[in-house]
């Protein structure tokens, strides 16, 4: 992911090394018979399957089940902007991340696109959909923080003469751009354990459909169902001892989906509440690189903050089961959150 790589954290491929246990920095450690490459810098835990060429191969499997999903969302939801701009940024986000792992095998290199040009599409994407989103979809641009006050970010907005007018509220835009990038990258350190990304981003997406069908944005709800359902499948598949991983097609498109059904759903500030499991995971890398850097020691014994479970002697199931229930229970108190709110 992008944080690792600023971490200072290199991925590297190896050579299979089947049934070999070693634990120290950049150990090779075979999980579920699957040798995997764990690189350790500044505290920073990121694995790599040495079989990049089937690590591939998966990510084509992802990309497929992104894929049908968008075929459910056609099918049961109506073509409109909305359903359209949502899907796009879904699907082009998951072809990023196809390129990504794709060029490691093609290319033979290991860290496939560079975290600059991973930003670079990550923000394209996100500005694109956000002026989409206010311009032709009708999204208001507002912050609302329940029961408390709604933020107007549109107080400084350039309307560009095109047609009826083409809008660029700046607050606004960077906001959005903030959040569906940062929601991407958090969800993509989320996967970094089997059935972890899936299981987390199922609940959300279950809570993310409850809350557009309670506004009566029926096309939200078809797609964040549809994706709830696209992790439900590959969950099947993914779950420990995983037979095929997610990689940046999977994790990418799926962070990418929470933040543009928070826009679409006006839950921008309560989706840091209900994608809270994400949050605290990017917040887990950032503050021990930062301390790292300033102090030369470690808050966490291993970051993303599943490490730093399983550090603490936690097996993989037991840490991923757990913060299912943590991930649900997040997603669920932001519901009744928005719940009580619309009834104020």
């Amino acid at each position: 992911s992008l944080l690792n790589k600023l971490a200072g954290s290199e991925r590297v491929v190896v050579d299979p090394l089947a049934g070999t246990t070693r634990d120290p920095v950049g150990e090779l450690i075979e999980l579920g018979g699957k040798p995997w490459r764990f690189i350790d810098t500044a505290g920073i835990r990121r694995r790599v399957h040495m079989a990049q060429g089937a690590d591939f191969y998966a990510s084509l499997r992802t990309q497929a089940a992104l894929e049908r999903a968008e075929v459910a969302v056609v099918l049961l939801a109506r073509p409109c902007a909305e359903t359209v701009t949502c899907m796009a940024a879904i699907l082009i986000t998951g072809v990023v991340g196809l390129i990504d792992d794709g060029s490691k095998v093609i290319f033979e290199r290991s860290l496939g696109l560079t975290p600059r040009q991973k930003l670079i599409f990550q923000f394209a994407i996100a500005t694109v959909f956000c002026l989409v989103a206010v311009n032709l979809v009708g999204i208001e641009p507002t912050v609302t923080i329940p029961f408390v006050v709604t933020v107007d970010l549109g107080v400084l907005t350039t309307v560009v003469p095109v047609g009826e007018g083409f809008a660029i509220p700046w607050l606004y835009l960077i906001f959005v751009d903030v959040l569906i990038v940062g929601m991407c990258n958090a969800v993509n350190l989320t996967d970094g354990l089997d059935g972890l990304a899936a299981g987390t981003v199922m609940f959300v997406m279950l809570i993310m459909a409850a809350i557009a069908y309670r506004a009566d944005l029926i096309n939200s709800a078809v797609i964040a169902t549809a994706v709830a359902g696209a992790c439900i499948g590959f969950l099947w598949f993914n779950s420990f001892p995983a037979d095929i991983f997610m990689g940046d097609t999977g994790s990418l498109a799926l962070g990418t989906a929470l933040g543009c059904l928070a826009v679409l759903t006006k839950t921008e500030f309560l989706v840091i509440i209900i994608g809270g499991l994400f949050v605290a995971e990017a917040l887990s890398v950032m503050i021990q690189v930062l301390y790292f850097k300033k102090t030369r020691k470690r808050i966490f014994l291993m970051a993303p903050l599943h490490h730093h479970f399983e550090k603490k002697g936690w097996s993989e199931t037991k840490v991923v089961v757990r913060f299912w229930i943590v991930s649900g229970a997040l997603a669920a108190t932001g519901f009744l959150i928005y719940f009580a709110d619309t009834l104020v």
